[in-house]
């Protein structure tokens, strides 16, 4: 079982910068990819950033393109989400996910992760 964590959230004014952090349960990430997710009140689960293992290509969602940057050091088990220029309409909670290694998929899908972090909240005033 893997377990993800996740730390770095906060309270922010717009325009400043938070680095979120996920580290898996003491063993390297098994899986095709690493991806965050965000949660905002009163909204569905949405696709934030991913990176690959594999060839450590990213993505990301037209929403933070640009100001937000995923990085992952298999080796230290850790993958991070540094944003910067954060908005209002980034306040969510952010999850963690990774899948389970046994087969690629698109990493911009949430049915593609079997593994979750609890999430952390990351709150944008303006």
């Amino acid at each position: 079982q893997v377990q993800l964590v996740e730390s770095g959230g906060g309270l922010v004014q717009a325009g400043d910068s938070l680095r979120l952090s996920c580290a898996t349960s003491g063993r390297a990430f098994s899986s095709y990819y690493a991806g965050w997710f965000r949660q905002a009140p009163g909204k569905e689960r949405e696709f934030v950033a991913a990176i690959s293992w594999t060839d450590a290509n990213t993505y990301y969602a037209d929403s933070v393109k640009g100001r937000f940057t995923i990085a992952g050091d298999n080796a230290k088990s850790t993958v991070n989400l540094q944003m910067n220029s954060l908005k209002p309409e980034d306040t969510a909670v952010y999850y963690c996910a990774a899948d389970s290694g046994i087969s690629p998929h698109n990493p911009r899908l949430q049915s593609g992760y079997k593994y979750w972090g609890q999430g952390t909240q990351v709150t944008v005033s303006s």
